[in-house]
């Protein structure tokens, strides 16, 4: 399934061949049929190095088009409808979220030949974080505490969104796991219908891996999550997922991109995550304490509590949460790499690095250090 000529990052920070083809002309010139807005005569002036579909920025007379291809096993017509029924929501909240355009039939997403295409509009402001992968630091606390205000300004317009769960787990961040009294048993009665969850798990000790590593952590947290809201949450908060715009000598929010992790979870979820993509060096945790910057933390959660005022038992339990938070998407992960891409190495990375590795991280001393920062902030 990989394409050699079309690299995007790997999961180690490096360059790799793209699992997916980068899109073409040819497909390009059948999106024109549907999609009027890709006008006459399109170029493609970019292709993403982001590695789970493909997406380019397409040029035509009537200006520029991001146009997304998923494989047809990860995302249908209908599986993308519900984030684009999301990002409709947030805009008329007021939240800048990209447009989802429509084709000649009304549809905001179109299969063909075994793919399914969606089309944005270009969203406004820089993109100073394009090339960055999701495990890299922040390290400008102003933008950071301007992604947290965003971050509340998303929370408040999604309270007033109700949707069902997402139909699918392939790539989608869900707390589904971290609300469950047994999680083993939760993951256990799913894994009829997650075959390739089904078949990597069969090779592992994975209920002796996760009692070791993650239910330690998890002691408490789905008696204490009763308490927390259903919020649809955009899940993915990395600063790589916003452009920005100077305002003076301050760096602004413009736009919000990506929700293709999105689905009903929690601000609390939504926050530990963000802290998490932001704030530790996931790829180089060999450098200790430098891995992890507490202050892009501590700056996150100030500038979203300017908006949304926590309680000192909340932001207790999002403390509480960052061991953990990455449970049900490692899984997801794990499952896509194993089914998908049949990618055993990569399907390894995601249960060994990211489930187990990201749990035992904060059993160290950098780790205590970013849980201890946050326990007295509230």
């Amino acid at each position: 399934m990989s394409n050699s000529t079309h690299r995007v990052q790997g999961l180690n920070n490096d360059e790799v061949a793209a699992d997916w083809p980068a899109i073409t002309d040819r497909e390009i010139t059948w999106l024109r049929e549907r999609f009027p807005q890709l006008g006459e005569a399109s170029q493609v002036l970019w292709h993403s190095p982001r590695p789970m579909s493909a997406a380019a920025i397409v040029q035509s007379e009537r200006g520029r088009v991001f146009v997304k291809r998923h494989h047809g096993s990860v995302r249908s017509a209908a599986g993308l409808t519900e984030e684009h029924r999301l990002l409709q929501h947030l805009a008329a909240q007021g939240v800048p979220v990209v447009e989802v355009l429509h084709d000649r039939d009304g549809a905001t997403a179109v299969e063909h030949e075994g793919w399914t295409y969606e089309l944005h509009t270009v969203g406004r402001g820089q993109d100073i974080y394009r090339d960055a992968p999701s495990w890299t630091l922040l390290t400008d606390t102003a933008q950071a505490r301007e992604a947290g205000r965003m971050l509340a300004r998303l929370h408040r317009a999604s309270a007033s969104y109700h949707a069902p769960q997402r139909s699918t787990h392939l790539l989608v961040a869900r707390d589904d796991l971290l609300r469950a009294a047994d999680p083993v048993a939760a993951i256990h009665a799913g894994l009829g219908d997650r075959p390739g969850l089904a078949a990597y798990l069969a090779r592992q000790d994975w209920q002796a891996d996760l009692q070791r590593a993650v239910l330690p952590w998890h002691a408490g947290l789905a008696e204490r999550l009763q308490a927390e809201p259903r919020l649809w949450a955009h899940n993915d908060w990395h600063v790589s997922n916003l452009l920005w715009r100077q305002d003076g000598d301050t760096s602004v929010v413009e736009t919000v991109l990506d929700v293709g992790l999105a689905s009903p979870t929690s601000a609390l979820f939504d926050l530990a995550t963000a802290i998490e993509r932001n704030a530790v060096a996931w790829l180089a945790l060999e450098s200790g304490e430098a891995a992890v910057r507490v202050d892009i933390a501590l700056a996150l959660l100030a500038g979203y509590r300017e908006i949304v005022p926590l309680s000192a038992e909340r932001v207790h339990l999002l403390a509480d949460l960052l061991p953990v938070v990455q449970l049900d998407f490692a899984l997801s992960e794990v499952e896509y790499f194993e089914g998908v891409t049949h990618s055993p190495a990569n399907a390894d990375v995601a249960y060994h690095t990211f489930l187990l590795g990201h749990a035992d991280w904060f059993s160290t001393p950098a780790g205590q250090g970013l849980l201890k920062a946050l326990h007295a902030a509230a």
